[in-house]
C-alpha cells in the first residue's frame, strides 16, 4: 500500500520551516505539494528539499485536492496542514490504522481529550454543530467531520461518487457520504496546535453557509442517498 502525503500551501513559510523537518521521509512513499500562489518563499523551500511543487491552476483548497489526486500515485492520500495545525508525529499511527483496512481515518480534534488550540468560539461551535448534524441526518458516529488531517483510500473518492462540480468542501463531503454508505471509518485523537504565521484562509460565515447548502443537497436531492 503506497502512501501519498498531500501538502496544500499558500504563503506558509513560517509553518513549513518549523513543521517539515519533523516529517520523516520513511513514513510515506511520496509527498505532493500543491501551492496556491505563494510569494513568501514557500515554493523555493520545498524545491530546495528536492520536492516537485504543483503550481495550482484552480482556485481554493478544493481545487488543490483535485490537482493532488491527478498526480498522486499513492493508494492512500493524507492531507496535512503544514502551518502547525497538524501534528506530524501522528502520521505513522494514521498509516497503521489505514493498513488495518479502514476506508478513512480521521485525526479528530475532539476525541478522547484532544483539543483545538486554533478554535475560537464561532469555529468551535460550528465544528460541533455540523458534526452533530451529520451524525443525526446521515447516521454518522463522528466527533470531527471537518478537520483536514485524515487518511483515505484514493479510490474512496470514486466509490462515494464525489465529482469536481459537486464538491465545495472535500472533507465534509467525504464524511457525509462515508456515513451514508456505512463504510469502515474510524477516528484517532489528535490536538490542533495554533497555526504559525500567515493567516487563516477559512471564512466562518461563507464556509458555514456552504455547509448548510451541502446538508440540504445531500439530504434532500443527492442521487447518492442510501436506499
Amino acid at each position: 500500500m503506497k502512501i501519498t502525503l498531500f501538502l496544500p500551501v499558500l504563503d506558509e513559510i513560517n509553518g513549513v520551516k518549523e513543521i517539515f523537518p519533523r516529517i520523516k521521509k520513511e513514513w510515506v512513499d511520496e509527498i505532493v505539494v500543491v501551492d496556491g500562489g505563494s510569494t513568501d518563499g514557500t515554493i523555493e523551500f520545498f524545491e530546495n528539499e528536492g520536492l516537485k511543487v504543483v503550481r495550482q491552476q484552480s482556485k481554493g483548497i478544493c481545487g488543490a485536492y483535485w490537482e493532488c489526486l491527478e498526480v498522486a500515485t499513492g493508494d492512500v492520500i493524507i492531507p496535512f496542514s503544514p502551518d502547525n495545525n497538524s501534528i506530524p508525529e501522528l502520521i505513522p499511527e494514521l498509516v497503521d490504522k489505514i493498513k488495518q483496512g479502514y476506508e478513512m481515518v480521521i485525526v479528530s480534534r475532539y476525541l478522547d481529550g484532544a483539543k483545538s488550540e486554533d478554535d475560537d468560539f464561532i469555529t468551535g461551535f460550528g465544528n460541533w454543530m455540523f458534526t452533530k448534524i451529520v451524525n443525526i441526518l446521515f447516521g454518522g458516529n463522528y466527533t470531527d467531520t471537518l478537520v483536514m488531517f485524515r487518511g483515505f483510500k484514493k479510490d474512496l473518492v470514486e466509490k462515494v461518487n464525489i465529482d469536481q462540480k459537486g464538491m465545495p468542501v472535500f472533507e465534509y463531503m467525504l464524511s457525509i457520504r462515508c456515513a451514508r454508505l456505512k463504510l469502515n471509518v474510524c477516528e484517532i485523537p489528535g490536538d490542533e496546535p495554533p497555526r504559525l504565521g500567515g493567516h487563516r484562509k477559512m471564512r466562518p460565515f461563507y464556509n458555514g453557509m456552504t455547509l448548510v447548502w451541502i446538508i440540504f443537497r445531500e439530504f434532500f436531492v443527492s442521487p447518492n442517498k442510501k436506499s
